[in-house]
């Protein structure tokens, strides 16, 4: 994937930190002597601790809610590039963003219209079957065990669509 924010890029460290590569390399080192990456009990982290340091302190330094946060990695990872002029649905969290999300209902508005109650109906079916579809990769480990490194969840998704295009071909 082209311009995805990590740590493991330095370049990405000052714009979003505001500290130098160096400094940033402190702090990690710093939070790695206090047990901040000690191995616990439970799900592991899909990111490293840098990565998530990088997080924490874009969203100190920017003052960002972790919605923003959200529609930044929208434009900034290239996923916004990747899609082009598709129609892309989403949820609330990315407002702003140009993606298909559900309507709201405005300040002292009782209802929304019909039009927009059938919207978020047909909205609600479309994603429940991307939800279901994620429910189901993760039942088959599907994305847990490819999530490690490089294009593996690149190739998990290629065969898990072949595989059901060959269910459907019969």
């Amino acid at each position: 994937m082209v311009a995805v924010i990590t740590a493991s890029e330095p370049s990405w460290i000052a714009p979003f930190t505001g500290l130098i590569p160096r400094g940033f390399s402190k702090l990690v080192t710093a939070l790695r002597r206090e047990g901040a990456d000690a191995v616990r009990r439970g799900r592991p982290w899909s990111l490293s601790l840098e990565s998530r340091v990088l997080l924490v302190t874009a969203y100190w330094r920017t003052n960002l809610t972790l919605r923003q946060l959200d529609c930044k990695a929208w434009e900034l990872s290239g996923a916004k590039d990747a899609v082009g002029h598709m129609t892309v649905i989403a949820d609330r969290g990315y407002r702003g963003t140009g993606l298909v999300i559900p309507h709201r209902r405005e300040r002292g508005q009782a209802e929304l219209p019909a039009w927009k109650e059938e919207h978020n109906a047909f909205h609600r079916k479309v994603r429940a079957r991307v939800e279901h579809a994620f429910a189901r990769m993760k039942t088959w480990k599907i994305l847990r065990d490819c999530r490690r490194k490089g294009d593996g969840v690149h190739h998990a998704m290629l065969g898990t669509v072949r595989l059901h295009n060959l269910t459907l071909a019969g």
